[in-house]
């Protein structure tokens, strides 16, 4: 397994070794073991996973702390361009995103650390996405920020595609008006 610093602390890329033959190809996507080794000792205890059409944005979503979850990120089927905020007050990057396309044929995963908003737009017909969670899903802590933000300018790489959000998440806050309540520590 490789880790590809992105320029945001604790956000990280994983890049899997792959073993392919005519069979096709075998990977671990997460060995507990092999994550604590590399640094990351996050103890995973909940799965999600969504099937979305192209043009879907999902998205910004984070539960504020003390609830807020580290997230594995990964795509079974199809594309999807993925971005995290950092809402860490006291970062460098307070307030940027960073985006990464994750396809299951690259496949890539995104970690991404509590104190981060989480979103994806889907570039392919139909996408699969499974990601971990090191705590589970609080209604009570869950908040989020408007996808289009101009303050915050992301790029969701589907111009030209219509595209489709849920209204519950045409109803979030824009970034300036969200509710967030994380410290950035060093690691």
């Amino acid at each position: 397994m490789e880790l590809i610093q992105t320029g945001f602390d604790g956000l990280i890329l994983i890049k899997p070794r792959i073993f392919e033959d005519n069979r096709g190809y075998f990977y671990e996507s997460y060995n507990k073991a092999v994550f604590v080794k590399a640094g990351i000792p996050h103890d995973f205890v909940q799965d999600n996973q969504s099937r979305s059409m192209r043009g879907v944005i999902r998205g910004l979503h984070y539960q504020l702390a003390p609830y807020a979850q580290t997230k594995l990120v990964r795509v079974l089927q199809g594309e999807i361009f993925d971005v995290a905020v950092d809402l860490r007050k006291g970062s460098n990057n307070f307030g940027k995103w960073y985006g990464i396309e994750l396809t299951c044929k690259n496949k890539l995963q995104l970690l991404i650390p509590a104190g981060f908003a989480h979103g994806f737009s889907v570039l392919s017909e139909k996408a699969v996405v499974i990601y971990k969670t090191d705590d589970f899903y609080k209604k009570e802590a869950e908040q989020g920020i408007l996808y289009n933000d101009t303050k915050l300018n992301i790029d969701w790489h589907i111009a030209g595609i219509q595209t489709l959000v849920s209204d519950r998440d045409l109803q979030l806050p824009l970034f300036d008006k969200a509710e967030m309540n994380f410290t950035y520590q060093s690691a």
